[in-house]
């Protein structure tokens, strides 16, 4: 089922310490994408996939969305639980984007267990690509995969990003590192 095409979407700029963040919501507030600044090419491309006919206009994200970004980033790991997203991926995509929430702060799963929590335990480099796909970073957790060797794998944020992602979770969760 596809999700009905929004008219108008906002984009917001948040500082964060590890760079300012791009949210993009729609008039009901739900976030439609979220990535990087210097990714900006990426979430585009990434938009325009899932909702070609939007208008993008600058502006700011509701204030209980972005006070949940920024709370995150502040060390508040449950702060983006509740926010909704909305994207139009396949449904094996937004199965795969429903597992990375699933994951909890601060741990880490690989390909083959992500393909396994939704039932497919073949199809690992497909899911794989579908979090690779994800166009809501950090809320929908796709930088708590990694390789089946226990190593930090790509990320479209960046790797340093990615593994500064994990050790704010982790330190702030109290997590040791498996690796």
């Amino acid at each position: 089922m596809r999700n009905a095409q929004p008219e108008t979407l906002t984009l917001d700029r948040i500082a964060t310490p590890t760079g300012d963040v791009l949210l993009i919501t729609d008039a009901e507030g739900v976030v439609r994408a979220l990535d990087f600044a210097g990714y900006e090419e990426r979430m585009m491309r990434l938009l325009g996939r899932h909702w070609p006919k939007a208008t993008l206009v600058d502006g700011r994200a509701p204030a209980a969305v972005r006070a949940a970004v920024e709370a995150y980033f502040g060390g508040d790991l449950t702060a983006l639980d509740g926010l909704k997203v909305r994207t139009n991926g396949t449904e094996f995509q937004r199965s795969v984007w429903a597992a990375l929430r699933a994951i909890p702060h601060g741990e880490t799963r690989t390909y083959g267990q992500l393909a396994a929590a939704i039932g497919r335990p073949k199809a690992v480099r497909a899911a794989g690509l579908a979090n690779g796909q994800n166009p809501v970073a950090v809320i929908v957790p796709c930088h708590r995969v990694i390789g089946a060797n226990g190593t930090l794998t790509g990320y479209a944020g960046g790797l340093e990003r990615k593994q500064w992602l994990l050790a704010h979770e982790r330190q702030t969760a109290g997590v040791r590192s498996a690796a």
